[in-house]
């Protein structure tokens, strides 16, 4: 099953400083049929503008996943952690007992992201951050594990959860494969460009849910930038 979801159905709210859209229930945005993808909580399309952001605020027992698109996002927590990631750079916050962050805007220019958050399969473990940059070159044709929780995908970042999250840059005209394993869900989203998935056409910002598939073909129909959780 491979169900696209228009960018333009999304739920979202603009508060000015924040453009947000969302993929599943969220805030003040509530749709019983998209509360989740399995342990895929929240897939949050936020278009940040320049000199502001989210003031620190609390989270506990959630991997938060940041995606940067275009542009930086500078984070702070109450470790002590900080630092800035860049557009095609990705950082790792496991919130385990509880941490307090921020996350600012601080390039003049607008800072897009996605903002991704897992259910963990660990609970009450102490909180973490990382960040790691990831130069799109690597990735340019195939799909690259940017994080994971499998101890075995060496080169990415750790989350505490049965998923992975994975990147690609396609030419147009280009296609590659991603082996999904039909017991496993995925949930994709290109932040750029025009794909096809196993014949299933998507936008830029479009979501697309995928179950019992055990390969995915995409296939770019314009140059894109696709970005893919794999679940449980």
């Amino acid at each position: 099953m491979i169900e696209r979801r228009p960018f333009e159905q999304m739920g979202g709210a603009n508060h000015g400083w924040l453009n947000a859209r969302h993929h599943f229930s969220f805030a003040e945005y509530y749709d019983p049929q998209r509360m989740n993808w399995g342990p895929l909580r929240v897939w949050n399309d936020d278009e940040i503008a320049p000199q502001s952001g989210f003031p620190r605020h609390p989270h506990r027992d959630m991997e938060i996943i940041t995606y940067v698109r275009e542009g930086a996002i500078t984070h702070q927590d109450n470790l002590g952690n900080q630092g800035r990631t860049e557009a095609g750079d990705v950082q790792v916050m496991s919130a385990g007992t509880g941490i307090a962050h921020s996350e600012y805007n601080l390039e003049d220019e607008t800072t897009k992201i996605f903002q991704i958050w897992i259910q963990p399969t660990e609970f009450n473990s102490p909180p973490s951050w990382g960040a790691k940059p990831f130069p799109k070159g690597e990735r340019a044709g195939a799909f690259v594990t940017l994080a994971s929780g499998d101890k075995s995908d060496s080169e990415a970042l750790h989350i505490r959860a049965d998923a992975r999250l994975s990147a690609a840059t396609l030419k147009a005209g280009q296609q590659t494969e991603y082996r999904l394993g039909s017991d496993r869900k995925a949930y994709l989203v290109a932040a750029s460009g025009v794909i096809s998935v196993n014949g299933v056409q998507a936008n830029a910002r479009d979501g697309v849910a995928v179950s019992g598939e055990d390969v995915l073909v995409f296939s770019a129909v314009e140059d894109a930038e696709i970005i893919l959780v794999d679940v449980a």
